[in-house]
Parts: C-alpha cells; structure tokens; sequence
C-alpha cells in the first residue's frame, strides 16, 4: 500500500511540473536594436533584408508594404504577445518604418541561438581535398 501510494504521489509530482513552469516561447523575426537603427529612408530592399532579414509577412497585394512580426508567450496561462514592425517602400525605396519590436528579448535570445545557426567554420576543422 505504501509503495502504491509513492508512486501516485511521484506521478502527481511530475505531472504537475507544467502548472509550475512554462518555457517562454518566441517566434517570428529576431531583430536586434542596432539593425533597427540603421534603417535609412531611401535603403533598397536589399539592403533592408541584408539588415533585418526577410519579412516574416509580404503580402502579394501590397508589394511596397513588408511587416516584421514577432510573438512571445512568457507565462503560464499562455498569454501571447505580438509585436509587428512594419516598413513601407516607394518605388523600392524605404519610405517610413513604424511599429514595435521586442528589442531586448530579441537580442538576447539571438545570442543564445547563434549557437544553433549557421557559424563559420574554425580554421583547424577544415577538411582538405
């Protein structure tokens, strides 16, 4: 009986773990503040995606209009945040740009996932031909 009861109370103990903590979650386009600040009106695109990276929404109807759209979930009830940076073009030119950003989060959380993105290879780990 004893033994029964253990382990009922170590399955209520690990199935409540979610009720306890809930990993943020992040998602959409990281964008750091010192990017954000180097947008200039008259930038192409290309030289806006070289900064910012490729829009998370580019819409097919509005060609001059790219929006940048990042979420975070944070707590427990699953509350989600949205944040949108929103860039327009004339002519293929940065026209304006308006919106928020989560400017620390992103900065952070890109330092800790560069780890998992694409690092340029270490001199001595170069394969020879």
């Amino acid at each position: 009986m004893s033994r029964l009861l253990f382990v009922v109370l170590v399955a209520l103990g690990t199935a409540g773990c979610g009720i306890l903590y809930k990993q943020p979650i992040y998602q959409g386009n990281l964008i750091e503040k010192s990017a954000v600040e180097q947008l200039q009106v008259g930038m192409d695109k290309q030289q806006v995606v070289t900064l910012l990276g490729t829009p998370s929404i580019a819409d097919p109807f509005h060609h001059q209009r790219w929006d940048y759209t990042a979420t975070e979930r944070t707590n427990r009830r699953g509350q989600t945040e949205v944040k949108n940076l929103t860039l327009w073009f004339e002519n293929d030119a940065l026209a304006r740009w308006d919106g928020e950003y989560f400017a620390e989060q992103d900065k952070e959380l890109s330092e800790r996932m560069r780890r998992f993105g694409n690092l340029p290879k270490e001199k001595g780990n170069q394969r020879r031909r």
